[in-house]
């Protein structure tokens, strides 16, 4: 099996006018400057993507990068990132993505552990970070600034090489070479590096391209605005190449809709938190238009119609002109906000939920969720649109095999599952049977029709509604080196954000009442107190320093009294029952979120 470049030299034969890539106006003056231009977005052929690939791979030859050599990629969504990681693929050389809101600490540990010897910044920013590290990370020799115009001028030192030395790199590469070290936050709170190999890559792109023939072609398009070092994401890089298809980098999901209405995508990628996003702003338009009454019924409707769909005899008549009529004043605009072509998603990350689920496919926008692991590269089941049921994340992708432990936890087994850890046998014997099974760490069940629903998570990890993951132990401990607090559980799984339940010390209590004037009161009666509440929100942003910022604590609620192990909400050795203090203090979780 050949590497994961050789698709883009195969595409520049194959139909070198098609377009793969369209960037957004304005385009940046980052590469190349000769195409540098104000007033448009810049289409970029298969052709031209082929020989921007290929100048970038003469330029890290020249600078030293070897077959294997890992290179870290430290950017936001955007074209360059894709053009670095083909370079990389082409010559041999391994991608190490790190996301563009990761702590010192993380960048420190992901670049060390792998032993990157160069890196791929974006900003000054990143490029100051990096240099403040320099001391301690040995290994790495060149950094190479995008926004500084760096790749330019790494080109520009390529042109020494001649172009057989990239073609006989490439055609060196195989599918069993490492392509890419993902790093993904494990129990321990340190990231572990996840081998993913040229083949595992591949194959899971075949298997998602055969079972979405319809959104994966030629002609198709898409605006992408997850981050590329999420594997999500870095799938449909991948797939929008394999297929021909058009792809738009979006840098942020800030002004994605701005994007969507202007480039008419046919599909979307997202997490279940755009979803979210656009069915609380319509609602809220509604509600601002004195017309929240008809945004029930328009609710109401979709959600009834999707459910009918499932059943044998499908929509009635009534539903079918009551659907018609809501499509006329509101479903319509709905699908215009997103471009008004697109009439399909892939959803992955997080669980969207069932009645979202109906509610978007009722109104003409079929949500196909999925699921995956980084460890598999990462799609293993999907919804398709001849074969879904909403409410699970599908069948299995072609060549993968699902099961489902005794105790209820997810397996996994196929070409897509990973190597094992980078640099971490003990992690990878723990999560990798010895007849290939993955042990994925959820808890699910599949039907007598092979569709898998997942129904928790065996560890702590938590994962947002935007998708993020993260180990909470870490944080949790930092927040509890504060004198004043006890204790820090944090919440978040399937929520826009995170955020904290936080206990006071009892015996610290004592004193800081009686300092602050409150000699005999409860911190029930001070929960909302702005003194208390400042207090633990120092220890909250120290915490929050030492972790991205998608994983920092956005808010917290102080707990009227201490957790106990009579309650059963401490173990013996005083470790959190999670599930125990969230059913015990749910009215404190949802005040959390209350609003969003």
């Amino acid at each position: 099996m050949p590497g994961l470049a050789e698709m883009v030299w195969e595409n520049a034969r194959k139909a070198p006018d098609a377009v793969q890539f369209v960037r957004p106006d304005p385009v940046p003056r980052s590469w190349p400057a000769s195409r540098s231009v104000q007033g448009g977005p810049v289409p970029v052929t298969c052709l031209q993507f082929r020989d921007d690939v290929l100048s970038i791979a003469r330029g890290f030859i020249a600078a030293g990068v070897g077959h294997g050599d890992r290179v870290g990629l430290m950017s936001r969504t955007r074209y360059e990132w894709t053009l670095v990681d083909y370079a990389l693929w082409s010559i041999g050389a391994v991608t190490v993505p790190v996301y563009d809101t990761s702590s010192a600490d993380q960048v420190e540990w992901i670049l060390s552990d792998s032993g990157a010897v160069a890196c791929v910044v974006e900003t000054n920013g990143q490029g100051a970070l990096l240099a403040g590290l320099h001391d301690r990370l040995p290994a790495l020799g060149r950094i190479w600034q995008i926004d500084a115009g760096d790749l330019i001028g790494l080109a520009g030192a390529g042109r020494m090489v001649d172009d057989m030395q990239v073609e006989a790199r490439r055609r060196a590469v195989s599918g069993g070479d490492l392509a890419s070290i993902v790093y993904t936050s494990g129990t321990t709170g340190r990231p572990k590096g996840c081998v993913l190999t040229h083949h595992n890559i591949l194959c899971d792109v075949r298997g998602a391209a055969a079972v979405l023939p319809d959104l994966l072609r030629p002609g198709a398009s898409t605006v992408l605005f997850l981050p590329l070092a999420h594997a999500f994401a870095r799938l449909i890089q991948v797939g929008m190449v394999y297929r021909r298809a058009t792809m738009v980098h979006s840098a942020t999901a800030a002004g994605v809709l701005d994007q969507l209405r202007k480039y008419r995508p046919t599909f979307i990628l997202a997490v279940p938190r755009v979803f979210e996003k656009m069915y609380n702003q319509a609602r809220r338009k509604a509600e601002d238009a004195h017309r929240g009454r008809l945004f029930s019924v328009v609710d109401a409707v979709a959600v009834r119609y999707s459910r009918a769909m499932d059943t044998p005899r499908g929509p009635g008549v009534l539903w079918r002109v009551a659907r018609a009529a809501c499509d006329v004043v509101a479903y319509r605009r709905l699908r215009a906000a997103i471009g008004g072509q697109c009439r399909t998603a892939i959803v992955g990350g997080a669980p969207l939920g069932e009645r979202l689920g109906h509610f978007f496919r009722g109104a003409g926008i079929t949500p196909l969720e999925g699921y995956g692991l980084t460890e598999t590269s990462p799609a293993v089941t999907a919804n398709r649109p001849s074969a879904m049921k909403i409410g699970t994340v599908g069948r299995p992708l072609p060549g993968v095999e699902v099961r489902i432990a005794d105790d209820g936890e997810v397996l996994v087994r196929g070409d897509v599952v990973f190597a094992g850890y980078w640099n971490n046998p003990e992690a990878t014997s723990d999560t990798l049977t010895a007849d290939g099974w993955l042990r994925t760490g959820d808890l699910g069940s599949l039907d007598d029709e092979g569709f898998l629903r997942i129904t928790g998570r065996r560890k702590e990890i938590i994962v947002t509604a935007t998708g993020n993951n993260l180990a909470p132990a870490p944080i949790e401990e930092k927040i509890r080196t504060h004198p004043l607090i006890s204790q820090s559980m944090l919440v978040g799984d399937d929520r826009p954000y995170v955020a904290a339940l936080v206990t006071i010390d009892p015996q610290a209590w004592s004193r800081w009442r009686v300092r602050h004037g409150h000699p005999d009161a409860q911190v029930a009666e001070l929960q909302d107190n702005a003194e208390l509440r400042a207090a633990v929100q120092g220890a909250v942003d120290s915490a929050n320093q030492t972790v991205s910022k998608a994983e920092q604590v956005k808010t917290f609620r102080i707990l009227p009294r201490d957790l106990t192990e009579a309650d059963g909400e401490l173990t013996p050795t005083l470790k959190i029952r999670r599930e125990v203090v969230q059913r015990h203090f749910a009215d404190d979780v949802e005040a959390l979120y209350r609003g969003h």
